[in-house]
Order: structure tokens, then C-alpha cells, then sequence
């Protein structure tokens, strides 16, 4: 953040990335990180906040191991960003400050990794407003998803890109009335989104037993144990009072309005469409349903939702409406999804066309192949990238219509199952299934299914 150290969150041999500024020699100083202030306004302005004219970074000062300094740069009165709004969640503030280092524990003692001291961090602080763990989680999940969509992070909890330290206080009716709230506990080391609800619906627990138990709840930072399942105490929770902030005399306040400073109304003007922004619009533009769960994994990953715009421009130039549109949502969805899943492959790695995928779609709306052969085509389109015409055609796919090629696999069928009919006609409708199934695997899964279920009740009435 204030020097130019390597930020690279895969680096596995420790103290490699640092230097005098992020190891705190006595006469190094700190510059700013003009991107990464950047960075900050385009999520201030994504979530509808106030961007500071007038922005300044302080001293926090406490003393910790993973602190070299004894402070920590960061903002305090006057931050980049206040106010603002995520699913329906009001933030307090974003601030900017500098990460500190990783410590682990071995036996008696501590060790400490400076890699991390002194990168970037954005800290997005709510109001107090989630109710509830699942609430808390569906936040986190679109706050990640926000950061992604603009490029500022990969927001990767796993390689500690992303973090959640979780303020938990509960109300009794008893005891509280209003909005006053109870005491709060932060709980920490929360790095993955299990752990979020996990984490905070145990502190609730255990807050509920100390107040029923008639005992007092210690305003207390706890870090969380993802194998115990359980947090522990670390440290009690100090006061603003006590971090003694400061202006930081080495950084220069940040003046927007001067000649030559950062543009903010450029960063707002490149803002990307955001995911809500494109649930609105997908769910207008193609009939999908708002709040659906199909709606929700669509937008959830981006290459999914840039494949399924690509797949509807095509699809438009062959004259599929909203039906084919909804079609191919399932089948992307799902089986297209699936396969990804399965072999591990990537939106940049894929080898099918959103062309060709239309192209898929259209044949199977047409009714030119079986939903057991499109999986197939699916399948082969996925191994090999070739066009699914030449697929069909290769394969000997093409769907059978002919009702006198059905009608003769049905009477073998039925001459074949004198047990299935039998209990068919003793009014068990799922034999029918059975007889189904038997002429289509006889077809080569190349048959109609409604053609053959059609056709096969008329024999059987017989």
C-alpha cells in the first residue's frame, strides 16, 4: 500500500516480499498507492456511497507482533467512502489502510511473515442491520461477487484475498428494548463462507447461554477454530480512545478537487454493469425469473453470464424467442455447468462456441434430437469443439419420427414385457415407464419420447 513490495498472495516462503518501508526501518516512508485508491471509489461508487473530496490516512497505534511500526496506517474520521448500500445491506464507511503481517504459533513460540505486512486493504464496515448468520452470508457472497465484477479483486477467501471479522450481539427482550443493542463481540480469523454462518451462529449460541446462565457478556475480540468448531478468546476489545489515532505525518491529505488528482467522476463513469444491475435486466430481457435460484448461479459467475449473452445474440439471429432462451438456461445450467464442474475446465478453456451451443439449442427445440441424445451431442461438443450438425450427423442422432418405425418397436416391446402390460392395464400407470424406457433404449435413445408414450397408450387400450 505504501511501498513496492510484490503482492502475490501464493508466495509460500516467508519474509521474500519486504522491505524497509513494510519492515518499519527507521527513515523509510510511506508513499501512496494511487491504484489502489482507485480501487476504493470504484466500490464507493458501486454501492451508491459518498466519495470524499477531503480524505486523509492516520496512525492506529497498538502493539502487536505482526505490527513492526507500533501503528498501522489507516483512516479514521475522514475515510474515502461513506454510507452506501449491498443487497440490501447499509455500509457505514470504507477506509484504506495497510494489511498487517501473518503470525502462526509453533510450540512456545510465534513467527511472524512480513509477505503480507503492508498490502493493500479495503475495509468495508456496515451498519448495525443483519439480523441473522444467513443474512450476514448472502452479503458476503455478493460483496465478493461486487469485487469481481469490477476487477478491483478476486476476493479468493481461500488465499486470504478476502476476509470476514463478524461484530455478534444479541438483544433480549427482557433486558433491552428499542434499538439499543447488546454487547458486541468480534470474532476473527473467519476465512471461508461456512465459516461466516458457522462462526456467527455459535457466538449467538454462546452469548444466549452466559445471559441464561445470569452471567456477563466481556466486550472481547475471539478468534474462530474451523476444526473445533468453536472460537477462543484473544484479546478484550479496545475503544477507538485507546488506538490514540493521529493524522499520519508522512502522507499528505488526499484533495480530489485539485488539479491533477485522481478523477473520480472517470472511475464512476467506467463502472461496469453490476451483478443486481444484470439480475434486473436478465430476468426483464429473457423471462427469467427474479430471484430465481437459475437467475442467481447465472449471475453468480461472470464467464457463465457473458457465455449466456453471447449464447442469446446468436440465438436471436436464428429466431429463437424466450422459450429456446429458457431451454438453453437449463441445459447450460446444468449439463453444460456439470461437465465444466466434472473436468475441471474454465469459461477461457472451453472449447464450445456460444454459436454452436445455439446452434444445440435450436436442434433440440426443433425436436431433431431426443434430450438423451443432446446430452451426448453435449458431451462430444465439450471434448472436441466440433459443430453439433456435424455431431448428429457423425453419430446417427437424428430423432425418429416415423410413426410406423415406432409403432414396430412398440408391438416387440409389448410382446416382449407380457408382465408390464399386464400390471398396466391392472391400472399401475408407472409400468408404462418401464415399456418406455425399453423402446427407447431400443431406439437408440434416437426416439420422440411423447411420440412413443402417445403411441404406446394406444396399443395398450387395446
Amino acid at each position: 500500500m505504501f511501498c513496492g513490495c510484490l503482492n502475490d498472495p501464493d508466495e509460500t516462503t516467508p519474509n521474500v516480499n519486504v522491505c524497509s518501508i513494510c519492515l518499519a526501518y527507521p527513515g523509510s516512508l510511506p508513499t501512496i498507492n494511487k491504484e489502489a485508491v482507485k480501487a476504493i471509489i470504484k466500490v464507493g461508487y458501486a454501492i451508491g456511497g459518498e466519495i470524499l473530496n477531503h480524505s486523509k490516512f492516520d496512525r492506529k497505534s497498538y502493539f502487536y507482533p505482526d505490527l513492526p511500526k507500533g501503528y498501522q496506517i489507516s483512516q479514521y474520521d475522514l475515510p474515502l467512502v461513506r454510507g452506501g448500500e449491498l443487497r440490501g445491506v447499509a455500509v457505514e464507511r470504507i477506509h484504506l489502510e495497510e494489511d498487517t503481517a501473518r503470525s502462526s504459533h509453533a510450540g512456545e513460540g510465534s513467527l511472524v511473515d512480513f509477505n503480507r505486512a503492508g498490502l493493500p486493504l479495503m475495509e468495508l464496515v456496515t451498519k448495525p442491520v443483519i439480523k441473522s448468520a444467513e443474512e450476514a452470508l448472502r452479503f458476503a457472497k455478493e460483496l465478493q461477487l461486487t469485487l469481481r465484477y469490477l476487477g478491483v479483486s478476486d476476493a479468493d477467501m481461500e488465499k486470504g484475498q478476502m476476509r470476514v471479522e463478524a461484530n455478534v450481539s444479541i438483544r433480549p427482550k427482557k433486558l433491552f428494548s428499542g434499538k439499543k443493542l447488546g454487547i458486541k463481540v468480534e470474532l476473527k480469523n473467519i476465512n471461508s463462507f461456512k465459516a461466516v454462518k458457522d462462526a456467527i451462529e455459535n457466538e449467538t449460541e454462546r452469548q444466549k447461554k452466559l445471559l441464561e446462565a445470569g452471567e456477563r457478556i466481556r466486550q472481547e475480540t475471539r478468534g474462530w477454530n474451523e476444526n473445533r468448531k468453536e472460537s477462543f478468546p484473544q484479546r478484550f476489545k479496545e475503544e477507538a480512545e485507546d488506538y490514540r489515532y493521529m493524522p499520519e505525518p508522512d502522507l499528505p491529505p488526499m484533495d480530489f478537487d485539485k488539479e491533477g488528482a485522481i478523477n473520480t467522476q472517470e472511475i464512476k463513469e467506467s463502472l461496469p454493469e453490476l451483478p443486481e444491475q444484470k439480475r434486473i435486466r436478465f430476468a426483464k430481457e429473457y423471462g427469467l425469473e427474479e430471484g430465481s435460484d437459475e437467475l442467481e448461479r447465472l449471475v453468480d459467475d461472470r464467464g457463465e453470464a457473458e457465455f449466456f449473452e453471447e449464447f442469446v445474440s446468436e440465438l436471436k439471429i436464428t429466431g429463437g424467442g424466450k422459450e429456446m432462451v429458457k431451454l438453453g438456461v437449463n441445459y447450460l445450467d446444468s449439463d453444460l455447468v456439470g461437465i465444466m464442474k466434472e473436468e475441471k475446465a474454465t469459461w477461457d478453456s472451453l472449447k464450445i462456441t456460444p454459436e454452436n451451443f445455439a446452434e444445440l439449442i435450436t436442434i433440440v427445440g426443433g425436436n431433431k434430437v431426443s434430450s438423451r441424445s443432446a446430452k451426448d451431442i453435449l458431451r462430444e461438443m465439450f471434448a472436441t469443439g466440433d459443430d453439433p450438425g456435424n455431431i448428429v450427423e457423425r453419430m446417427d442422432l437424428t430423432q425418429i419420427v416415423d410413426e410406423g418405425t415406432i409403432e414396430n418397436i412398440i408391438k416387440e416391446m409389448i410382446g416382449k414385457n407380457a408382465a408390464a402390460v399386464a400390471d398396466f392395464r391392472k391400472g399401475k400407470e408407472t409400468a408404462i415407464r418401464f415399456l418406455i424406457g425399453q423402446s427407447m433404449a431400443k431406439l437408440r435413445g434416437r426416439g420422440n419420447p411423447a411420440l412413443v408414450e402417445k403411441l404406446l397408450r394406444e396399443h395398450l387400450s387395446k
